[in-house]
């Protein structure tokens, strides 16, 4: 059965997730922004493989969770308070970031 979100919803300072697998898991949003994976926060690979990573720097409002979209059956992309929405997280990738309770 593949992994799916069956309910997202946002907790006071925590992301919470509802997975199809019953388990729950709970994301601080500090870490779920600070794990964004696209590549002007997580950087890129060159053709050799290195990867360049960015000077990112964070306000207040990029901690700011003002809302999300889920993308076709894989992904969760959050838009933040500092307009900041670039970043798909994959469901699996979600999963290694907030693991179950």
């Amino acid at each position: 059965m593949p992994l799916e979100l069956k309910n997202v919803q946002l907790i006071g300072d925590e992301l919470a997730i509802q997975w199809s697998d019953g388990a729950e898991s709970y994301l601080q949003i500090e870490r779920f922004r600070r794990a964004c994976p696209c590549a002007s926060c997580g950087g890129e690979p060159d053709v050799l493989g290195n990867i360049s990573r960015p000077d990112v720097s964070y306000s207040s409002s990029s901690f700011q969770l003002i809302g999300w979209q889920l993308i076709g059956g894989y992904a969760l992309q959050p838009r933040w308070g500092d307009g900041h929405s670039t970043g798909l997280y994959s469901f699996q990738y979600l999963r290694r970031l907030s693991p179950p309770s």
